[in-house]
């Protein structure tokens, strides 16, 4: 787990960067779970990490903004406690945490055009309309003589 964490081609982040503790994790693992330390916490500072610093200043401002809501003292915060092994729970931690920075720095979505409802459409609904008010006006029991 000493390699730098690939996000995208250009961001990778440095392993001093990444912050880690253990713990021991509640669920499945038998008589392990009360001694192996397999819960894992990874933190990140994006504030003082060397490749947001590197990010165009456009970047590095829609990323910030992405990340506010799940930061924690200014640090991003990911728990995985899903696998029995430490390590296969690191490796989870590690692409949560590339995900996320992938869809920080994504471009927003280009703005919908909009558009008017053809006139086909239009009368389509409007015959839908008056086909379904016909049914549901047969339905009053006024045209029938069920009372009697």
């Amino acid at each position: 787990m000493d390699t730098p964490l690939r996000v995208t081609d250009t961001l990778s982040l440095a392993p001093s960067e990444l912050g880690w503790r253990f713990s021991r994790s509640s669920g499945p693992g038998g008589q392990g779970v009360n001694t192996a330390d397999s819960r894992v916490e990874l933190t990140w500072d994006p504030t003082t990490s060397l490749a947001v610093a590197g990010l165009p200043p456009s970047v590095r401002d829609r990323l910030m903004t992405r990340l506010e809501p799940v930061l924690v003292n200014g640090k991003v915060v990911i728990a995985a406690s899903e696998q029995r092994a430490q390590l296969r729970n690191r490796q989870a931690a590690r692409e949560r945490l590339a995900q996320m920075l992938r869809e920080g720095i994504a471009p927003p979505p280009r703005a919908r055009r909009s558009t008017k409802p053809t006139r086909g459409s239009i009368e389509r609904r409007l015959v839908a309309k008056k086909s379904r008010s016909r049914i549901k006006s047969g339905r009053s029991g006024r045209h029938s003589g069920a009372d009697s």
